[in-house]
């Protein structure tokens, strides 16, 4: 744990204030939900909750029987980090934290598909190399919790089967989330 050297007085009503900069540096916005712990030694840790994290084994067994049906490579995401890869390297997406081009498709509640030509969004945030080419948000509750994402290096553009898959998928897995 990292000390911030921040300190913060609790209200009458037990709230917390959050500084702004930690708040933007963990990404976390107005309505996160966050996870509350404590220890014997009197620390009280907030931890930003995933429900897809909650999936995430899950989401590495969907990922992968994508993968190899379709032979394109896979990921889903929550609303801030890769939880599932398939198809490169984990090590090249998995944990890493998504776009910010990729946070606004989810945010847009639209599939998303790239068109041959156009310009690459980048599925994470440190690493340009791969594009996304079809996106469909994760949506349960009216909420957005993540993404299905099929991506590719260069120019990469992916299928009406892609695009359809990552639509019902993102789908099946907004209806588990609620139940």
């Amino acid at each position: 744990m990292k000390a911030t050297g921040i300190v913060r007085r609790i209200d009458d009503l037990g709230r917390v204030v959050i500084p702004k900069e930690i708040r933007r540096t963990m990404r976390i916005r107005e309505g996160d939900p966050l996870e509350i712990y404590t220890d014997k030694d009197g620390e009280v840790i907030f931890k930003k909750y995933s429900p897809m994290g909650e999936l995430g084994d899950f989401a590495a067994q969907m990922c992968d029987t994508i993968g190899k049906s379709t032979g394109a490579p896979v990921a889903m995401a929550d609303r801030d980090g890769i939880i599932a890869v398939c198809g490169v390297p984990r090590r090249e997406l998995a944990g890493k934290n998504i776009s910010g081009e990729l946070e606004q498709i989810m945010e847009g509640r639209q599939i998303y598909r790239r068109r041959p030509g156009e310009r690459g969004l980048p599925v994470a945030d440190s690493d340009e190399r791969y594009a996304v080419t079809v996106a469909a948000p994760i949506i349960s509750e009216g909420d957005v919790m993540g993404c299905v994402v099929f991506f590719g290096e260069g120019d990469a553009v992916h299928g009406d089967v892609e695009y359809k898959l990552a639509q019902t998928v993102a789908g099946f897995l907004g209806k588990q989330m609620e139940s």
